[in-house]
């Protein structure tokens, strides 16, 4: 999963959902389109190539997220911001 609600909302002590993309080694995810962002392996700490589903945006409660494996470079965080923005039609 990428994180993709603010920090200052992931912190507030109530509330208890965050916001995530879903991702996927399934090699029919990626040929999925505009809204499909391939994340290679070992980026933000993948053990394999992946990709970020960025059409399945989605809400989690906050105890299923365990652990932080990594964090996105900047290039790969702006794709994924690109294909949530065309997803959702947002400018």
């Amino acid at each position: 999963m990428i994180v993709l609600s603010h920090d200052g909302f992931n912190q507030t002590p109530g509330w208890m959902s965050i916001i995530v993309v879903p991702v996927s080694t399934s090699p029919s995810q990626g040929k999925r389109g505009p809204t499909v962002v391939a994340l290679p392996g070992g980026a933000a700490g993948l053990p394999k190539p992946s990709v970020a589903v960025c059409h399945q945006v989605t809400t989690l409660d906050r105890a299923k997220l365990t652990k932080r494996i990594g964090t996105l470079p900047g290039d790969l965080l702006r794709e994924v911001e690109g294909a949530v923005k065309a997803a959702m039609d947002l400018d």
